[in-house]
């Protein structure tokens, strides 16, 4: 049996349900196959693997490469987290839509957003292990972040009062990457 992709309300992210074979020892999926990737329309050239932890309360992102463009896919491994993508990409009919999911480790669930959208999450248990597939390699020269509370965007965001990183207290707004030179590079 193979995987099953479900589209979400905001076009080009999509959920990723893997198989999983569950018994009295544990369980076995695999989170990543080429072919059956492909066969869902999901031909992606994987070329680095992250992973982060976080408390409870801590919310990362929103964070986006533009070169080389980074699309990522990304999986909770332990507790719960609300995972956000949102489109950034200047000429999208999407331009400023987001989407919020929740996922755990119990689900298994996994969450494609391609190059183009912002991404973060806000971790929901006592501890948070994410690890994402990346599409592009880290370049500090190009790479960013949005603002996680514009409020032109308006994520719902599970907490009030985050924990967050200094970088992503001073993050940009949507108004101001879109005046940025590189703000159009992104394919739709």
């Amino acid at each position: 049996m193979k995987m099953n992709v479900l589209t979400t309300d905001l076009p080009d992210v999509l959920i990723v349900e893997p198989k999983v074979f569950s018994d009295d020892r544990g369980f076995f999926m695999e989170v990543h196959r080429q072919d059956e990737f492909a066969d869902a329309g999901l031909d992606l050239d994987f070329v680095q693997d992250n992973q982060s932890r976080s408390r409870y309360g801590t919310v990362r992102g929103l964070h986006f490469q533009w070169q080389p463009a980074m699309g990522k896919l990304m999986r909770v491994t332990r507790g719960k987290a609300f995972l956000a993508a949102v489109d950034i990409r200047k000429n999208s009919p999407n331009l400023g839509r987001w989407i919020g999911i929740e996922v755990s480790e119990e689900d298994k669930r996994q969450v494609w957003a391609p190059a183009g959208f912002a991404r973060g999450f806000c971790a929901l248990s006592e501890v948070v292990d994410i690890q994402y597939k990346c599409t592009g390699t880290y370049n500090q020269a190009c790479e960013s972040g949005i603002l996680w509370n514009d409020p032109e965007i308006g994520i719902k965001w599970p907490v009030d009062e985050p924990l967050l990183s200094d970088k992503d207290q001073q993050a940009q707004t949507l108004a101001q990457w879109l005046e940025h030179p590189d703000s159009g590079n992104f394919k739709l």
